[in-house]
């Protein structure tokens, strides 16, 4: 998640400019660029899980999966962000002829952190759904077992699941994919200590 501005009132451009050349990534949203915090190592042996379990089945199909360097704009309201594992089937749309920020994501993933949480639930959310694209948002706890999943609906509506069992088996509707959570979670030891 972001931390607090760089620098205020920035045009799209001039933050593509500068985060290309940037030692560490930052979001951008309302002319401001925002710092993002490093993960810990729970956070990222989820985001290794979930693209390994995933990518084995898109090996075949015309998907891709990406971690969080994979930078996603949302066009209506010129922001920047970075997933933590994104997304795409069919064509890619990227933004320019840089290859490194993607318009049309099918499916995000983030993984749930005490100072990311609130933000990741409500204004981050909120923000995604102003992809087109976007069929599913997953939200992951890295401190306990628990998986929550959103399905975007015909009428724009989203069917809400929760999954808090190492024998459920979430069925990724917008990849035609299985996520095992016993799989989520393997190596994290502090989620399994609260089952």
């Amino acid at each position: 998640m972001s931390t607090q501005p760089q620098r205020s009132f920035l045009t799209p451009e001039e933050y593509l400019e500068i985060e290309r050349k940037a030692e560490f990534k930052s979001e951008y949203f309302n002319g401001e660029m925002f710092a993002m915090a490093g993960a810990k190592r729970p956070h990222n042996r989820i985001v290794s899980s979930v693209i390994r379990v995933i990518d084995t089945q898109l090996l075949e199909r015309d998907c891709n999966i990406y971690p969080s360097d994979m930078r996603v704009k949302i066009e209506k309201i010129n922001k920047y962000t970075y997933p933590d594992v994104v997304v795409t089937c069919g064509k890619e749309i990227l933004e320019d002829d840089q290859i490194d920020t993607l318009l049309n994501p099918v499916l995000i993933v983030e993984i749930l952190s005490a100072s990311t949480e609130a933000y990741d639930r409500g204004e981050k959310f909120q923000h995604y759904q102003f992809i087109p694209s976007l069929v599913e948002y997953i939200l992951i706890t890295q401190n306990a077992i628990r998986v929550e999943q959103y399905v975007r609906q015909s009428d724009r509506t989203w069917l809400y699941s929760e999954y808090q069992s190492l024998d459920d088996v979430i069925k990724l509707e917008s990849i035609g994919c299985e996520l095992a959570l016993k799989e989520v979670y393997a190596k994290v030891p502090n989620a399994l200590a609260q089952k």
